[in-house]
């Protein structure tokens, strides 16, 4: 089991543009967490990054939490990117 796409808006990835965010993969299982990746890798514009264990999930539900009322505060369908890190922390799930 892994917990990803919850930062993710469903109506983002609906549309037909880019999606422009990341994704974070929480999870024990190597293999779950490389299929997550993948899943994620076939989005146009997203980016999967490996979050660590699943307990970790329960902090990103506190995102999700923010993210759902920025927009219903302005209106809109936002989510998360992660800046910094270098190139090879979005590679497929570790």
């Amino acid at each position: 089991m892994v917990a990803a796409f919850q930062n993710t808006s469903a109506e983002v990835l609906n549309g037909d543009s880019s999606v422009e965010c990341d994704v974070i993969v929480c999870g024990d299982d190597p293999n779950a967490n490389q299929i997550a990746h993948a899943l994620a890798a076939k989005i146009p514009g997203v980016r999967a990054i490996d979050g660590g264990k699943l307990e970790n999930a329960r902090i990103l539900e506190h995102i999700t939490a923010l993210l759902i009322g920025l927009n219903i505060r302005h209106k809109g369908h936002s989510g998360i990117r992660i800046t910094g890190l270098p190139e090879a922390a979005y590679q497929s799930g570790r």
